[in-house]
C-alpha cells in the first residue's frame, strides 16, 4: 500500500513545478518564516529544507542567512529552487530516506510535506534522525475537517454530480488534529512538542485557483484530470457559481483557511 501511495503521489506532481508555482504555492507559502521561527533559523543555521517545492522557505531562510540544503522528490521542484536561490544547495531526495548523515542539521523545516507520504510516522522519524542534539524540526500539515478554501473543492465535485476516482490510501495515518501532529512528533522521539493552528484568509485570483486545479495539482487535480471535456466544462460552471458568494471588491476570491504547525527539539 505504502509504494502504491508513493507512486501515485510522485506521478501527481511530475512536472509540475510551473503549474504549482504559478497557483497553489502562493498559499503554502503563508506559514514559512512562522515554520522557521519555530525551529529557530537564524544567520549561520544549517537548515535542511525538507520538500522544497518551488522554494519559498528555502527562500525565506536564505533571506535570514541560514545555510540552507533544499530537497524534493519531484526534479521539476528541485530545478526551480535551484533556479529561485542560486546560493541554496538541492537535492533530489525522497522520504523516508534521506541522503544525509545522522545530524546533519540544527533544523530541518517540512513546509505541507508530511500530508503527502504513505508512511507519516517514518518521515517524521527521518526528519528527526538527520537533526543533531538540541536542534528542532518543524513541520506544517493541513487540518481535518478541511477548512472553508479547501472545502470549496469537494463542493464543486458534488455540486457537478461527479463520482470520485479510487485514490490510493496511505499505510499508516495520523489524525489531522493538534493532538494527532503532536502525538506523531513524539512518536519520532521529539520533546518540547507544541503544536497550534495558524489561520489566514487566502486571497487569489479565481481563475488562477482554478488553473492549479486544472492543471492537475492535489487531489483536486488528479479527479479532474480523470474526467472526460463535457464533465470539466460542468465542474468550471459550478466552480463559477460556487465562488460568486466569495469575490470581494476586486474580483479576487476570498475564503478563510488553516494549516497545524508543529514542532519540537531533538
Amino acid at each position: 500500500m505504502a509504494e502504491q501511495y508513493d507512486a501515485y503521489r510522485r506521478d501527481l506532481w511530475r512536472n509540475k513545478a510551473d503549474a504549482y508555482g504559478r497557483s497553489f504555492a502562493g498559499l503554502c507559502a503563508y506559514p514559512v518564516d512562522q515554520l522557521l521561527d519555530a525551529v529557530r533559523a537564524s544567520a549561520g543555521t544549517s537548515i535542511l529544507d525538507a520538500g522544497c517545492g518551488t522554494g519559498s522557505l528555502a527562500e525565506a531562510a536564505a533571506k535570514r542567512s541560514s545555510d540552507v540544503i533544499a530537497v524534493d522528490a519531484e526534479p521539476s521542484m528541485v530545478a526551480a529552487t535551484a533556479a529561485r536561490i542560486p546560493s541554496a544547495r538541492t537535492a533530489l531526495a525522497v522520504l523516508p530516506t534521506l541522503p544525509f548523515r545522522t545530524a546533519s542539521f540544527e533544523a530541518v523545516a517540512a513546509n505541507f510535506v508530511v500530508n503527502h507520504v504513505a508512511r507519516p510516522a517514518a518521515a517524521v522519524t527521518e526528519l528527526a534522525r538527520v537533526t543533531r542534539p538540541s536542534g528542532r524540526v518543524g513541520v506544517t500539515v493541513w487540518p481535518q475537517p478541511a477548512p472553508p478554501l479547501q472545502r470549496l473543492w469537494d463542493e464543486v465535485v458534488e455540486a457537478a454530480g461527479v463520482i470520485r476516482p479510487l485514490m490510493p490510501g496511505v499505510a499508516e495515518d495520523f489524525a489531522r488534529t493538534p493532538d494527532g501532529l503532536g502525538e506523531l512528533l513524539e512518536r519520532a522521539g521529539l520533546g518540547e512538542v507544541q503544536v497550534r493552528t495558524v489561520r489566514w484568509e487566502h486571497r487569489v485570483d479565481p481563475e488562477v485557483w482554478w488553473a492549479g486545479a486544472a492543471g492537475g495539482l492535489a487531489s483536486i487535480g488528479y479527479v479532474i484530470s480523470r474526467q472526460d471535456a463535457a464533465t470539466v466544462r460542468r465542474m468550471k460552471e459550478c466552480y463559477d457559481e460556487l465562488v460568486r458568494a466569495h469575490l470581494d471588491r476586486d474580483g479576487l476570491l476570498r475564503l478563510p483557511t488553516a494549516a497545524l504547525l508543529g514542532a519540537g527539539a531533538r
